[in-house]
Order: C-alpha cells, then sequence, then structure tokens
C-alpha cells in the first residue's frame, strides 16, 4: 500500500479507525499501520484509532479527540469548566463523560480520562463547531458544574469549593440557575442537590 494514497484518503479525518480503513480497502494489510506509526508517519491514539502528525499543532484538536477516541462521550468537568473560562489554571488533561467504563488514554495528542456516568445522565451538552464542519461535543456550562460535583462528593463545604477558584462574575453572568436546577432535578440525589445550593451560596449565582 502506497502511503501518499492512504494519506489523500485519509488526512481530512483528524480521527480515524482500523474498521474504517478495512471498510475503504478490504484486504490492507495491518502491518502497514504498525509500520507508519513506527516510522512516525501516523500516530496511534489507542487501539485501533489514529490521526497524522500534522494536527499535532492543530488548535483544540485534543478537545476533538477526546469525542472520538471514547463513545459516546462529551467533554465536561474541568476540561469544559476551563473551556469557559471558570477556571484560571489551564488543564493539560482532557476530561470526558461517558456511559461507558471509566477510562484513561495516554498518547502525543495528550491526556485523555473518562469518568462513567448512568445513560439516564449523558445529557446536557452542546454540539459546537470545530473543524471543517467536524463538532466537538462538549457539556453546557450548568452540566459541568452537576457532573463536577456528582462525581467529585467531596466537594461538600464552602472551603471546598472555594478552592476550585471559580471567577464568581463570569460564573454569574454564564450560570442560568433555572438550567442548573432542572438539570439537577433529573438526578434525583438529595446530596446533590445539597452540594448544588452550597454552591450557590458560596458563588451567589
Amino acid at each position: 500500500m502506497n502511503f501518499h494514497v492512504f494519506r489523500k484518503v485519509f488526512l481530512e479525518f483528524a480521527c480515524f479507525t482500523s474498521h474504517q480503513v478495512y471498510a475503504w480497502h478490504p484486504d490492507f494489510d495491518k502491518n502497514n499501520l504498525s509500520r507508519w506509526v513506527k516510522n512516525g508517519m501516523l500516530i496511534k491514539l489507542r487501539n485501533g484509532f489514529y490521526s497524522f502528525p500534522e494536527y499535532l499543532n492543530q488548535a483544540g484538536i485534543s478537545l476533538y479527540l477526546a469525542n472520538s477516541i471514547y463513545r459516546p462521550s462529551y467533554i465536561s468537568l474541568h476540561s469544559a469548566l476551563s473551556f469557559y473560562g471558570f477556571i484560571p489554571e489551564a488543564v493539560i488533561r482532557i476530561t470526558s463523560v461517558s456511559s461507558l467504563k471509566t477510562a484513561h488514554f495516554e498518547n502525543p495528542f495528550g491526556g485523555f480520562s473518562y469518568q462513567t456516568v448512568k445513560p439516564v445522565h449523558l445529557f446536557g451538552y452542546d454540539q459546537k463547531p470545530y473543524l471543517n464542519g467536524l463538532t466537538l461535543n462538549i457539556a453546557l456550562p450548568e452540566k459541568a458544574m452537576l457532573d463536577l460535583l456528582y462525581l467529585y462528593p467531596f466537594y461538600d463545604s464552602v472551603k471546598e469549593l472555594q478552592a476550585l477558584r471559580f471567577d464568581e462574575e463570569l460564573m454569574q453572568e454564564m450560570i442560568n440557575i433555572n438550567t442548573l436546577k432542572t438539570f439537577m432535578s433529573n438526578f434525583r440525589s438529595k446530596a446533590l442537590d445539597s452540594r448544588v445550593q452550597l454552591l450557590i451560596e458560596t458563588y451567589s449565582l
């Protein structure tokens, strides 16, 4: 298989799978993928998922890849809160929520972490335009907050919530309390209700 022919077909995909390769070319030799990865012509994202080194410098590509290498999932928790500007520090590891089992992946694009929620809690995210018609699945600000308080129950005191150093002014501007409470009711958790109320009081929402 000529790599230049292969590259011409798949370069437009920031992430592609071995299944897509075999669908395109049923008798494709899988050893080609291993050899091209070894030679630096391809990047292995996880078993069966690949990208091209040309994307390493593409802004925001890690967010898109986070959606692509583990489905269904959407970006949430610290990464989504950083995306909206609530968290002052940059977040290195991309954090997502999925109905699949908890998982972690490392590759040249960074670290990717997935926390598990019930399928019924896989809601409250938006599709944002990204690149060449691609989209990002990312939690709405209210859902990112709820996912954080639901999956990390130790945020149950004013001290712990203040340690997050959220931008209070930005939160007051962007967080819709009605949306927050509507989403919260879907969890049916009194413990979560209590933590959310504490968040509202701590940041004067």
